[in-house]
């Protein structure tokens, strides 16, 4: 099942920090890194702190929801990520947008990713890798948002997977 999976970091060397993230899901037995998009730096949304570097990355697992989020925040834990409060700047954040066609909504996870229609800096790079999930009227609704690409493509990201 394909998953589609938010990064974003604007501590430290963020770059390399999503790069990390990238070749970490790519070790995960049952899954496979189909593609990763451009890399965007935007503006927090509802924060404050320094521009954050953003990119999806789609992934074709096995893995149950709640098994790939538990895997998730083991990557944003193993890079630091703490917690302090809401919108706090971070080294990384994992988001779990989308799992194939999967609605699901608990305490612990909401699929689709309940926010994700109101950010640029996920609509952009979700719309490289499956156009089909992203409509124009979307993008129309978060235009105003500062937002620029930095690199093209997956080549960022490294290779290897």
């Amino acid at each position: 099942m394909n998953a589609f999976i938010g990064l974003g970091a604007n501590l430290g060397d963020a770059q390399a920090g999503l790069r990390a993230a990238v070749q970490a899901m790519a070790q995960w037995p049952h899954s496979r890194v189909l593609a990763v998009s451009s890399l965007y730096a935007s503006a927090p949304v509802d924060a404050q702190g320094p521009d954050y570097l953003n990119a999806v990355v789609k992934l074709d697992t096995k893995m149950a929801a709640g098994v790939l989020l538990t895997a998730l925040q083991a990557i944003e834990n193993e890079a630091g990520r703490t917690r302090p409060y809401r919108n706090a700047p971070r080294t990384l954040d994992l988001d779990l947008l989308l799992l194939g066609d999967l609605k699901l909504g608990d305490e612990r996870l909401t699929l689709p990713h309940p926010r994700m229609w109101q950010r640029a800096f996920v609509l952009l790079p979700l719309r490289e890798l499956a156009p089909e999930r992203v409509s124009a009227a979307q993008l129309a609704l978060v235009q105003g948002q500062r937002i620029r690409c930095v690199r093209q493509g997956s080549a960022w990201a490294g290779s290897g997977w």
